[in-house]
C-alpha cells in the first residue's frame, strides 16, 4: 500500500469516526429536516452566501464519503434555498462529490481489483474504454440505480476523471430537479418513498433508455447513409456470399448452411485454400519426411546400426501431394454441396453492397464474408525479378533436390522450411533482417531454436538485409550486415518474409472499404467493414494469419451477419495459441516474457527443463523446457511456452487452463499419466508451488516431528 492510499484510509478513517461519534447521522433525518427547517430558513435569510457555502461542502462531504443522507439534503435544500438556487447547489455539490468517491474508489480499489480479476474484466474494460460515457451516462439518468454504488463501480474501469464528472453532472440533473422540487414541499412529505412515484419511475426507465435506442437510430441511420448509393433489390438470391474457400471460408460457409441458411461459396482456385494445397498440409508432410530422415541418421542412439539415408527427393515431393489428396475430399466441392453449400468457382468481385458478379454471373445477397486470404509478399529488391524465385506458394512444385537454398525471412515459415530442406540434404543459409531467429519468441527460446539449427549444418545470418540479386547460372545475393558486404551464392532462394492480404480485384475501394496500415481490410469487432452488409475474416482481416484463428472468427463472421439484428457478437481474442513446428517445436499461448515487459504487465516466471522428464529422456528428446508466467501471488496463467518434443500439442492444457480460468493449483492436482510428455506441465506447476512453500510453517512441523521422535 502507497503513500497516497494510506493518506485517503486515514481521512476516510478519521471522517467515519466523527461520523459515528458525533452521530452526525441524526441531521439527515428526515424527521429532524422537517423540525428543523423554520429555524434554518430564518438563519439563511441574514446569511444567503454563507449558508449556501456551508451547505455545498457538507453535501460535498456527504457524497464523497458514500454516507447515507443525500437525499434528504436534497429535499432540505429545495425547503431552504429554494429550486433554482438548490437545484444549482445540489447539482454540482453532488457531481463534485460523486468524483471524489469515484477517486476514492480509483486509489484504494482499481490496481487490486484489474490485478487480481484482468483477466474477465478484458472485455468490460475494452467496451467501457469505447463507451463508457455513454454507459454512465445511462445509468445517471435511471435512479433506481444507487448513485453511491455507481460512483464506486465506476472508480474500478477506465474512464477518465473529467469525463466522469461532466457526463455526471448532466446525467444526473432530472433526478436531481425532481428532488429539489420535491424539497420545496418538504413539509406535505410523509417518507423518501412519497418523492417518486411509480409513473415517474417508470419515466426515468424510458429516459434511460432512450441513449440505447438514441444510439441504436444513430446506428441504423449511419447504415441507411452508407447504402443510400445503391439500389437494395426487391429479392435475393441468396442469404450469404462467401468469397474464398480456404478455411475462413469453408467454415462460415458451413455454419451458415448449417442453420438452414442458403449459402453460395467462391473459390477463383483451389477449395481449402491455402492451408491444404500450400500451407499448413504440405508444410507439415515435408516436415515429417526430414524428421524421419534425421531419426534414421540418429540410429546409433537407439542402438541400431548406423544407417546411410538416401533421400529421393522426387518421392519426398510426391509424398506431400500424396497427404494433400488424401486430406482434400474434407474440403471438396461434393462435401460441401452434400451439406448445402452453392460452391462456384471463378474471380468474385463484389459490386454493390448486395451482389457480387462471379465472372459475368450477378448473385444478389442479403450478406457478403471476404475470406480471400493472403499470399506471400515478395520484397522489393532489385534484381530479384530476374530470379526464378519460391514462395511458400509455389515451393511445393519443384521435384529436383537443388543443392543449395537460401532462405530470405526467420519467421515460423521460414524457419519450418529451413530445417526440413536442410534435414533432406540441401545446403541451407537462412538470413533474416532481425537480430535473431523467431523475433516474435523470447531470447531464450530463439537461442534454443538457432542452437539446433547450428547443429543441424543451417547457416544463420542474423541482422542482414539484401541489397541485390544477380542472376546467372550460379545466382548470388549481395546482403549487407553491419556495414559489411556478404555474398551468398544459391541454387534456389525461398521468400519467406510475410504474407500480404488479398484485396486486389474485390471491388473495396469502389464500395468505401477501407484497409488498415498493414493492408488488411479494415473491421469491427464483429469483423464488420465500413459497409455494413460485408463482413471479412481469416487473414484478409487479420489481426493473426494462423488457420485455427481464421476458423475462429468464421463463427462470428456467420453468425453477426446472419442474425446481426438480434444480437452480435465481438471476437473473443483472448487466448489464442499457436505453434512453430521446427526441432525443437515452439508452442506458444498468451503473453511471452518480451511482451509483458513492453505492455507493462506484472509477472512472475516459473520454468520447468525437459531435460528432466522421465518420457522425454526414454525417447531421446530430453531437451527444452515449459515456461509459464503468472501474476504476482497468484497462480493464474498469463502466458506459456513450450520448447521441445511434441510443444504444438503440450501446450493445450495451458491453453484450456487460461479459457477457463484454471490456475497451476489445480493442473498440479490433476492426475497425469506416466510416463508422458504431459508430466511436464504438471512438474511445472509443482515447480510454482515448491517456490512458494510455507518455510514458517515446514518450521514448525519439523518440530512437532522432531517432538513426536522423542516418544
Amino acid at each position: 500500500m502507497n503513500k497516497k492510499q494510506l493518506l485517503v484510509l486515514l481521512i476516510i478513517g478519521l471522517a467515519l469516526f466523527a461520523w459515528f461519534a458525533f452521530d452526525l447521522g441524526q441531521y439527515l433525518q428526515l424527521g429532524t429536516a422537517q423540525a428543523r427547517i423554520g429555524e434554518l430558513q430564518a438563519w439563511y435569510a441574514r446569511n444567503p452566501l454563507l449558508a449556501g457555502a456551508i451547505y455545498f461542502v457538507v453535501y460535498v462531504a456527504v457524497t464523497g464519503l458514500s454516507v447515507p443522507g443525500a437525499a434528504v439534503m436534497t429535499l432540505a435544500g429545495g425547503a431552504l434555498f429554494g429550486f433554482w438556487y438548490a437545484l444549482l447547489l445540489v447539482s454540482f455539490g453532488s457531481s463534485i462529490g460523486a468524483t471524489i468517491a469515484f477517486l476514492v474508489s480509483r486509489t484504494l480499489l482499481r490496481d487490486w481489483v484489474q490485478g487480481r480479476f484482468g483477466k474477465p474484466l478484458k472485455a468490460i474494460n475494452e467496451g467501457f474504454a469505447r463507451d463508457g460515457a455513454f454507459y454512465l451516462f445511462t445509468l445517471r439518468l435511471v435512479p433506481i440505480f444507487p448513485f453511491f454504488l455507481i460512483n464506486l463501480l465506476m472508480g474500478l474501469l477506465p474512464i477518465s476523471t473529467w469525463r466522469y464528472y461532466w457526463v455526471s453532472q448532466l446525467g444526473m440533473l432530472p433526478a436531481t430537479a425532481v428532488y429539489v422540487n420535491a424539497g420545496t414541499q418538504l413539509g406535505q412529505l410523509e417518507s423518501l418513498s412519497g418523492i417518486i412515484s411509480p409513473g415517474l419511475l417508470g419515466s426515468f426507465v424510458l429516459l434511460g433508455l432512450f441513449p440505447l435506442l438514441a444510439k441504436w437510430v444513430v446506428g441504423w441511420l449511419s447504415a441507411r447513409r452508407r447504402l443510400a448509393a445503391w439500389d437494395k433489390p426487391e429479392s435475393f438470391d441468396t442469404n450469404m456470399v462467401v468469397i474464398g474457400a480456404g478455411s475462413a471460408g469453408l467454415v462460415t460457409a458451413l455454419i451458415a448452411a448449417t442453420v438452414r441458411a442458403k449459402v453460395t461459396l467462391v473459390e477463383r482456385h483451389k477449395m481449402g485454400g491455402d492451408c491444404l494445397n500450400t500451407g499448413c498440409v504440405p508444410s507439415k508432410a515435408l516436415i515429417r519426411s526430414g524428421r524421419i530422415a534425421r531419426y534414421a541418421q540418429r540410429a546409433e542412439e537407439f542402438g541400431l546400426a548406423p544407417m546411410q539415408v538416401e533421400v529421393r527427393f522426387p518421392d519426398v515431393m510426391q509424398r506431400v501431394q500424396s497427404v494433400i489428396k488424401k486430406i482434400e475430399p474434407h474440403d471438396s466441392v461434393e462435401r460441401f454441396t452434400s451439406l448445402g453449400v452453392d460452391c462456384l468457382q471463378g474471380e468474385a468481385r463484389i459490386v454493390s453492397p448486395w451482389e457480387v458478379e462471379v465472372d459475368g454471373r450477378r448473385i444478389r445477397t442479403r450478406h457478403i464474408v471476404v475470406a480471400s486470404g493472403a499470399r506471400p509478399r515478395v520484397p522489393d529488391v532489385p534484381g530479384l525479378e530476374d530470379i526464378d524465385y519460391l514462395t511458400s506458394d509455389t515451393v511445393w512444385e519443384i521435384r529436383e533436390r537443388p543443392a543449395s537454398m537460401l532462405v530470405l525471412g526467420a519467421g515460423p515459415i521460414g524457419c519450418e522450411l529451413a530445417q526440413a530442406f536442410a534435414a533432406l540434404g540441401v545446403a541451407v543459409t537462412l538470413v533474416t533482417h532481425a537480430s535473431r531467429v523467431m523475433p516474435r519468441e523470447d531470447e531464450d527460446v530463439s537461442e534454443r531454436v538457432q542452437q539446433a539449427f547450428a547443429s543441424q549444418g543451417i547457416e544463420v545470418l542474423t541482422s542482414a538485409e539484401p541489397r541485390r540479386f544477380t542472376p546467372g547460372p550460379e545466382p548470388s545475393c549481395e546482403l549487407s550486415r553491419d556495414g559489411e558486404r556478404i555474398d551468398v551464392s544459391f541454387e534456389r532462394v525461398l521468400l519467406a518474409v510475410g504474407r500480404t492480404a488479398n484485396v486486389e480485384g474485390l471491388g473495396l475501394e469502389e464500395l468505401g472499404i477501407e484497409l488498415d496500415a498493414a493492408g488488411r481490410i479494415e473491421v469491427d469487432d464483429y469483423l464488420r467493414t465500413a459497409v455494413p452488409t460485408i463482413f471479412a475474416a481469416g487473414d484478409v482481416a487479420g489481426p493473426y494469419q494462423f488457420t485455427h484463428m481464421a476458423s475462429h472468427q468464421a463463427w462470428y463472421a456467420a453468425v453477426n451477419a446472419l442474425f446481426g439484428r438480434f444480437r452480435r457478437f465481438a471476437v473473443d481474442y483472448s487466448v489464442v495459441p499457436w505453434a512453430t513446428f521446427t526441432d525443437p517445436e515452439v508452442g506458444r499461448v498468451g503473453l511471452n516474457e518480451q511482451e509483458a515487459l513492453e505492455q507493462g504487465v506484472e509477472f512472475e516466471v516459473t520454468r520447468y527443463d525437459i531435460s528432466d522428464l522421465d518420457r522425454a529422456i526414454a525417447d531421446g528428446e530430453a531437451e527444452g523446457f515449459v515456461k509459464v508466467l503468472t501474476r504476482p501471488g497468484s497462480d493464474r496463467i498469463l502466458g506459456a511456452t513450450i520448447v521441445g518434443y511434441h510443444a504444438g500439442d503440450l501446450v493445450s492444457e495451458f491453453v484450456l487452463a487460461m479459457k477457463h480460468g484454471i490456475g497451476l493449483n489445480k493442473i498440479l492436482g490433476t492426475i497425469h499419466i506416466y510416463p508422458t510428455l504431459g508430466e511436464s506441465n504438471k512438474f511445472l506447476a509443482g515447480e510454482w508451488r515448491k517456490a512458494r512453500k510455507p518455510e514458517r510453517l515446514l518450521d514448525w512441523v519439523e518440530r512437532y516431528h522432531r517432538f513426536n521422535r522423542r516418544g
